[in-house]
């Protein structure tokens, strides 16, 4: 059951239209007209068993579900009813023949399934390790995360139209949030959008940091002079980072990160600007001796859930080459 008023049904999600109807009248009164529901027959409720139609204008009024996906749903024959259970084709399966993304994951894993972290119905966490991408890079490229969810899914006999709603760079770790239906991707796109879902990262940089926290608000844009390469630019795109200082040598600082935007390369761009580079990360001019990838690991990640809008915190445990370089950071910031 999911928040006290629908669960999934198969390919279905049911709902108890008896419990939505017993929502308070004043939440379907048209903020347009000011009209209560009597007056306003496309926002007055509909009984159990009216045409799908009928129930679609109801659901739209409401503003219950974003209205592409109703409209979609209307237009598939995918608004039904089942008894006094209203019936919205949620969860529609994916044809792992046909679908290019589940025939690659239908093919033996060459490397160790990411862990789960978190998972219910409608979305679900991964903890990705360094140097496995999320998406391909080229047609055909296989071992990406994309892939390990599709095969995730398929090896629970539930292939779904799984999508994920953000990126972590291919050499940097932690967890990376996937929708594992339409409606589900809609509502955590959006939240995206509206920054309402939070990442939260350890970094390890070079040298001792001046300040034990701070804010860096500055703009970053693509490197003309290398593909590969973000820089601070004052013609690129609004990138804000905020860090505090966990520990530190005169050698490295080991440092916590949030994002409140998310441009490409943006904590490697912000901390190699400020004089920090990332220990690990040669593209920006860090010691890659230390480490062999960017010391940048996300530790976690806050979203709110697609269905209930409850707040979901999805922990990342350190890996190994962090501990390590955070044991040879012996002094504590003050």
């Amino acid at each position: 059951m999911i928040n006290g008023q629908a669960k999934r049904k198969g390919q279905w999600l049911e709902l108890d239209w008896s419990a939505l109807d017993s929502e308070p009248a004043s939440a379907a009164i048209d903020p347009e007209t000011e009209k209560e529901p009597a007056d306003s027959p496309e926002l007055a409720q509909p009984r159990a068993g009216s045409h799908p139609h009928a129930v679609r204008q109801w659901l739209l009024a409401r503003s219950l579900f974003p209205p592409k996906w109703i409209n979609r749903l209307f237009s598939i024959g995918g608004i039904q009813w089942n008894g006094n259970m209203l019936e919205l084709l949620a969860f529609p399966p994916v044809d792992p023949q046909s679908d290019g993304l589940y025939r690659r994951a239908s093919a033996p894993a060459d490397r160790e399934a990411p862990a789960v972290i978190y998972e219910d119905d409608f979305c679900i966490v991964f903890d990705k390790p360094a140097g496995m991408a999320v998406h391909e890079g080229a047609p055909g490229q296989t071992g990406t995360l994309d892939e390990a969810a599709a095969r995730h899914l398929l090896s629970k006999g539930d292939p779904l139209n799984v999508r994920h709603i953000h990126r972590l760079d291919d050499d940097t770790s932690g967890p990376v949030l996937y929708a594992k239906n339409d409606l589900a991707q809609w509502k955590l796109d959006e939240a995206m959008r509206a920054k309402v879902i939070d990442r939260h990262y350890i970094a390890a940089v070079h040298g001792r940091m001046s300040r034990s926290s701070g804010t860096i608000n500055l703009p970053i844009g693509k490197d003309r002079h290398h593909r590969a390469r973000r820089r601070v630019s004052e013609n690129g795109e609004q990138a804000i980072t905020h860090y505090e200082v966990i520990k530190a040598s005169s050698q490295l600082s080991l440092i916590r990160v949030r994002l409140e935007t998310g441009r490409t390369h943006q904590i490697r761009v912000h901390m190699s600007h400020i004089g920090h580079p990332l220990a690990g990360d040669a593209l920006y001019g860090g010691d890659s001796r230390l480490l062999r990838h960017q010391a940048l690991h996300g530790e976690k990640l806050i979203f709110p859930h697609p269905w209930t809008n409850s707040l979901i915190e999805a922990t990342s445990p350190w890996p190994q080459w962090l501990m390590r370089l955070s044991e040879n950071i012996p002094t504590r910031s003050k």
